[in-house]
């Protein structure tokens, strides 16, 4: 009979005790409620990076702030630049390709997402248009225009690689869509799992679409008696769409049905630290807005912002 040393069982009883440690720690982590943003910043569109990065832009400027869910770090990626404006925006971990919705300047700005090198940018649209949100599927981009019923739509490769030339393709939005000029209609834009079609949010009459991405062709969304007022930036994670309600100053947590022609709002989130809430992003369990404050004048010292909130 063979009699084990216990003494040599230490060295592994050691490592196990040191990954139970560190598994312990890893769970134990705090991200901070808040990740406060430059001053004077005025930020609207967030996306989601790798790890824990995220990204930010600002809506007179045109720059995009970089920062870290964790640390609450960060810094200036892209730089203010002139006639540029960032408002919704979305990152692809495929390429490292940051795609931002240029607003007033009907443009589409493309940037490397680790440098900010500005990699391409394109004319979507002409005056009158606000380019205002941006979704990403397996092989293309798609922008929302709330000042026009049409979306656009940037072809990619089936890897994320932008074409040479880089061409747009207008998609008008026929159908269910409501649309009422000289407002804010279509804002935020979300894709469905097979990336065919799409949901968009009509900030004006607080309705959802299911939008056909080959044609444009939509079909309202029922909610039944429920309704998302105010809807700005939306955020899909499986069944379950968040429509974040700016001036609300809520989240409508709304349940798809299986079709995902159907849903209904369960739940509204809500914070004291919301300030107008325009866009989220989703990162362990949470959500993360962007406080705008566009009920507050903008100045070089006003302070903003992005809230930590649970995502039920």
């Amino acid at each position: 009979m063979q009699v084990t040393n216990p003494i040599r069982r230490w060295p592994a009883l050691v490592l196990l005790l040191v990954v139970a440690l560190s598994v312990s720690q890893i769970g134990a982590v705090t991200f901070p409620s808040v990740v406060a943003l430059p001053n004077g910043f005025q930020p609207e569109g967030i996306a989601a990076g790798t790890g824990t990065k995220f990204f930010v832009g600002s809506i007179p400027t045109g720059a995009v702030y970089r920062g870290d869910l964790l640390t609450g770090q960060g810094s200036v990626l892209v730089p203010p630049q002139a006639d540029r404006s960032s408002i919704g925006m979305k990152y692809d971990s495929r390429t490292g390709l940051l795609f931002v919705a240029g607003g007033a300047s009907g443009k589409a700005f493309i940037y490397d997402g680790n440098s900010g090198t500005n990699v391409a940018d394109i004319q979507l649209a002409t005056a009158p248009t606000f380019i205002n949100d941006v979704v990403i599927t397996r092989d293309a981009v798609y922008f929302t225009d709330s000042f026009a019923p049409v979306l656009y739509k940037l072809p990619l490769s089936n890897t994320g690689a932008l074409p040479n030339p880089l061409t747009r393709q207008a998609i008008p939005l026929s159908g269910d869509f409501d649309f009422i000029p000289g407002t804010i209609n279509a804002n935020g834009i979300e894709a469905l799992p097979n990336g065919t079609k799409l949901i968009v949010v009509n900030f004006a009459v607080g309705a959802l679409y299911v939008v056909d991405a080959t044609d444009g062709t939509t079909t309202r969304l029922d909610l039944g008696s429920d309704s998302v007022p105010n809807g700005d930036g939306i955020l899909l994670q499986g069944k379950t769409l968040y429509v974040v309600q700016n001036f609300l100053n809520q989240v409508a947590v709304v349940k798809l049905g299986a079709d995902f022609t159907s849903g209904e709002v369960v739940n509204q989130i809500s914070s004291s630290a919301f300030r107008v809430p325009t866009t989220i992003a989703a990162f362990g369990g949470a959500l993360y807005a962007v406080n705008a404050r566009f009920d507050t004048p903008p100045t070089p010292n006003t302070d903003y912002d992005v809230v930590r909130v649970p995502d039920r």
